[in-house]
């Protein structure tokens, strides 16, 4: 099981914002969107991520006015990647043991997926569910 298995069949490009976008901007899409983080783009390359994590860090620090601030001042800088090829068990350890809740997946220097934690343990009990209901049907034949 690869993380390239779940980008699998999903449609349409992946949410993302700019570095030069402000907070307020960014906000607004993750509400209308219903997310928890986007990649920061600067032409074809990510560098960064702005979670919701981040916005509560800011909000906390500098109240309203962190609104008006540029990602390139506050998003979390060279995010932590993984590749399509990349297991999906070893993305979920990788995610538990730096804390984080989004992963960008990169091939060849090129975002082409974006993948949260939820997705993943999705991914693992639909495959649990479908090895056991195999398991019942070979016991039962």
């Amino acid at each position: 099981m690869t993380i390239g298995a779940i980008l699998h069949g999903r449609t349409g490009a992946v949410i993302s914002a700019r570095k030069e976008d402000n907070v307020r901007a960014v906000v607004d899409l993750l509400a209308q969107n219903r997310i928890g983080a986007v990649p920061v783009m600067e032409n074809d390359a990510i560098v960064g991520i702005f979670s919701e994590r981040d916005l509560v860090r800011l909000l906390s620090s500098y109240g309203t006015e962190a609104l008006d601030r540029t990602l390139d001042e506050v998003m979390t800088k060279s995010p932590v990647t993984c590749e399509s090829n990349t297991a999906v068990m070893g993305a979920l350890s990788q995610m538990t043991q730096k804390r984080i809740r989004h992963l960008p997946v990169v091939d060849g220097g090129r975002l082409v997926g974006f993948v949260s934690i939820g997705d993943l343990v999705k991914y693992r009990i639909d495959r649990i569910e479908a090895e056991a209901a195999a398991m019942r049907d070979y016991i039962a034949s």
